[in-house]
Order: structure tokens, then sequence, then C-alpha cells
């Protein structure tokens, strides 16, 4: 029998980089509390923010994506012809095909790089990372471009209360590559699909192009997220941390999805995080983001605390699906 040959990769990877983009416009609570019959305070102390990042009518996801990419790579020291694969998480592309990432890979000068979309909401980030790793051990990618980009300001209804005002557009781009050491965890990752309706569009694109609905916007059962995430995201964060083999005092950030203050607080609370673990409320002022939220959020707890570079970092997505993904993390 002929013996085919097969690609053999590193032993370890890492996180090399980390790039961002937000949208440019600053939407404060006030900007919106009239057709939501709500107010500043109540916003604040529902969500924790204080206003969210939206992008102006032009930008649309993949631009957001090509400059967070472009930062991610240039941080690297690598150039786009260095990147072997391209993977974007978005629920927010502006069509259904082709990928944004095939886009975004030809602009930042990364063609022929496999590049593809992933559908995976707020854990989608996560999966890209477990995805990236496991090709670069594998042999099948030396350098990986892992992106989270979203304009989420495009499925918006003003007068929703269950998510609408929760929501923000950017992207978060890193660069996972080889390491000589461990920088990423096992995955956790899975599903309920039997939630699956809790938080997503609130009718199909078909029921608006037969002219049975407005144009489809993001709902959600604000409880059954919220229950689903304290508790159970919980118990997903505290295995991660077991099969990476760290306890929270290991650890020098956590950097969960930012769906909501509240719920990043009542984590906190459930892993017993000492003082010593910066814990990263990026939602303040940046807003839901979904798929991007986690490198964002990693960002600017490293522009703002770059003594944490090289520390080990808890990072769990979890969100419409229902889906989740969670891994230990050495921070670029």
């Amino acid at each position: 029998m002929v013996q085919l040959n097969q690609s053999v990769g590193t032993e370890f990877t890492r996180i090399l980089s980390v790039g961002a983009a937000r949208g440019s416009i600053s939407v404060t609570n006030d900007d919106i509390i009239g057709p939501i019959n709500s107010s500043d305070e109540w916003i604040r102390q529902r969500t924790g923010i204080i206003e969210r990042k939206r992008a102006t009518a032009d930008v649309r996801a993949a631009d957001l994506a090509t400059e967070a990419a472009r930062e991610a790579i240039q941080r690297a020291g690598l150039t786009g012809a260095d990147i072997d694969a391209v993977l974007i998480s978005t629920i927010s592309n502006a069509v259904q095909t082709p990928s944004m990432a095939s886009l975004v890979a030809d602009r930042v000068g990364a063609t022929p790089a496999a590049a593809y979309d992933i559908s995976a909401a707020c854990a989608g980030y996560a999966y890209g990372v477990a995805q990236a790793d496991s090709f670069i051990r594998s042999g099948l990618a030396t350098h990986v471009l892992v992106i989270g980009a979203e304009k989420l300001s495009d499925f918006i209804d003003p007068t929703d209360r269950t998510i609408s005002f929760l929501l923000g557009d950017g992207a978060g781009a890193v660069v996972v590559g080889p390491s000589d050491h461990a920088g990423i965890s096992q995955t956790v990752w899975g599903s309920d699909g039997s939630k699956w309706d809790a938080v997503g569009m609130n009718a199909p694109l078909t029921d608006f192009r037969d002219g049975k609905s407005e144009w489809p916007t993001m709902r959600q059962d604000g409880q059954t997220v919220f229950r689903w995430a304290v508790w159970e995201m919980a118990k997903v964060a505290q295995k991660a941390m077991k099969d990476a083999g760290v306890t929270a005092e290991d650890l020098a950030a956590f950097i969960p999805h930012q769906a909501n203050m509240r719920i990043v607080d009542e984590f906190a609370k459930q892993l017993k995080l000492p003082n010593s673990v910066a814990i990263a409320r990026d939602i303040e002022t940046t807003g839901n983001t979904s798929a991007a939220s986690i490198p964002l959020a990693m960002h600017r707890l490293l522009e703002e605390q770059p003594e944490l570079s090289g520390g080990l970092a808890l990072q769990i997505g979890f969100g419409a699906g229902l889906v989740y993904g969670a891994q230990v993390v050495e921070l670029p």
C-alpha cells in the first residue's frame, strides 16, 4: 500500500499579537433611551454600559476587520504573506456569501491563504482560536489570523428593550503562531440547541423578502440567557482552568465575552477570582460586540496594563445557539 505524506506541525502555539478597531461614533445612553422609554440609570444598573461604539453608515464589518487585522499582523512582526489561514467569526457580514474572510485576506495581502467565516456568535472568537491552535499543531498552517468582527447596528430595532441598547460595532484580531511552550490550553466548547431561540434574529430574511416582516433585528429572552450564562458558563470556565492545569491564583486576567457587566461581575464571584486578577470590562464604553468582544477587551486591557503581557488569561465566549467556548491563553 502506498503511504500518504502527512504534515507535522509544532507542539505548542500562542497568541503573538492583537489588533482592534471600534466604531467611530460614541452613542450614549441618553441618545437611545427615548424609544425604549428608559433612563441612563436603568441601563447602567442592568448592563454597566455608559456608551457604546457604533460605525457610520458607510463602514461595514469587513472594514473594521481589515483595520484590526492590519494592526495584529504588524504587531506580530509579520506581513500578510506570512498568514496561512484567515478565520473570521461574524454574524453581521453584509452578504450571505462570499465570506468576509476571503475579502479581508485579499485586503491584507494574505492570498492565497485559506479563508472562511465562522457563525458561532459570541463564542466564535474562542472557536477560531481553538481551530488556529489545532491547524498549527497539525502542520496545516504556521500563522493563523483569527478575527471577530461585527456591525450589529445594522440589526438594531431602536424600540427593542431586550438587547438592542446593548449592541456596538467593532473588530478584534489576533495572530496565532508557533511557540516553544504552551500558550493556548485545550479548549472547552459545546452547544445547547434546546435554547436555540433564546437569542437571535426575530424573523428569517425570507420573511422580509416576502413582505411578511420588517427588516429582521436582534432579540433575546434576557432572563434565560442571564441564568444560563451565570450558572452554566461558570462551570465551563472552571473546567477550562482545570483542563489547563491552573487555578484562579495563576491568572493575570479574566476576559469573558462582554455581554453584560452584571454577568461579568457574577462570573468573578462564581470563580472566586483574587483581587490580583485583572477583569476585562470593555463593555462599559464599547458595548456588546458579540464575536469581537473578547479580542477587543484583550486589546484594551493590554493598552491600559501592559505589564499583563506574558501572563495567563482565562477567556470565555458564549451566546446565540446557544454555544460556548473557553480556553486559557498566554497574553501577547
